[in-house]
């Protein structure tokens, strides 16, 4: 029987076309996320899809230690705010919506619907350099993958392409897919950069070989992601990256919740108090609540 990948991300690069790409495929690690917070199905596939997303974009870092955070801000829409995050293979996420407004939204709202005027913030911040980078650009388009694509055109001028699918199958949970496929610069002397030129033959030619993929095959998790690589670009040389593994992974525990309101001045710690002396810290990435004894804490 073929190996399951689900909770798994493949890069790959094809380089006689100057590209480069990442497939992901979620199931456990997205249904534990979800299982948190008990979320309406058209809820549940829009953190789906941004969490798909957000391990597409974290796990192109070359810093292990790096983080991806993506969040959505809105006005006037379904939902409220939207984040999600990537560290080391760790994710997390969650979303605030209005259930009053949801019930009004057509059973499959649009991307305006849920969001209104939204704008979608993706920032990298490199741990071995300190170095931060955001991009923002506004949630337009039909979906959240075309979003991204106009973010990559916008804020980096990269030729991308972007593709999902969430699927619930009964018992067997959430199953998710993703495809992001880049053009990289060429940068060589006395040729044009290839990533202001959306029309290059190169990149025309890897779009329609990637634009062949199914819903089906992306959440297929019987089918190995280097199995459906070989299937899109069998024509190319296709050099494959090493799998890598995809958990969920909350950073909240006691020890840094005391170090973050340690932070705070004694006066300010007193406030936070309830009648018991007790400091409540809700986690909203896993919805868990943490009661603390009020200080002394350790200074962050």
């Amino acid at each position: 029987m073929p190996e399951d990948d689900r909770d798994r991300a493949l890069g790959f690069t094809i380089p006689r076309r100057h590209a480069r790409g990442r497939l992901v495929r979620l199931g456990p690690v997205l249904d534990a996320i979800l299982a948190n917070h008990g979320y309406p199905p058209a809820i549940e596939r829009v953190l789906a899809e941004a969490l798909t997303l957000t391990a597409l974009l974290g796990s192109t870092l070359k810093d292990a230690q790096g983080q991806l955070t993506l969040q959505a801000q809105t006005e006037g829409g379904v939902i409220d705010l939207l984040v999600c995050d990537y560290r080391g293979g760790e994710m997390r996420g969650y979303l605030r919506h209005d259930p009053d407004r949801l019930a009004e939204a057509p059973v499959d709202p649009s991307l305006f619907a849920l969001f209104g005027k939204g704008y979608l913030a993706i920032t990298f911040d490199q741990a071995l350099t300190g170095e931060r980078y955001q991009g923002i650009v506004p949630l337009e388009g039909g979906s959240l993958a075309e979003a991204v694509e106009n973010y990559f055109s916008q804020s980096e001028q990269l030729p991308s392409l972007v593709r999902l699918s969430v699927r619930k199958d009964g018992a067997a949970g959430h199953i998710a897919g993703g495809l992001l496929l880049q053009h990289l610069p060429e940068g060589e002397e006395g040729r044009d950069r290839i990533h202001t030129r959306l029309d290059h033959p190169e990149w025309e030619h890897v779009h329609a070989l990637a634009a062949t993929l199914t819903v089906d095959e992306l959440t297929d998790s019987a089918l190995p992601l280097d199995r459906l690589v070989w299937r899109l670009f069998n024509e190319e040389e296709v050099r494959v990256l090493p799998l890598l593994g995809l958990v969920r992974g909350c950073r909240c525990n006691l020890d840094h919740i005391r170090s973050v309101i340690g932070r705070f001045p004694a006066d300010e710690q007193a406030e936070m108090a309830d009648a018991e002396g007790r400091i409540h810290v809700d986690c909203e990435f896993c919805a868990r609540r943490f009661s603390i004894e009020a200080g002394p804490f350790p200074s962050g």
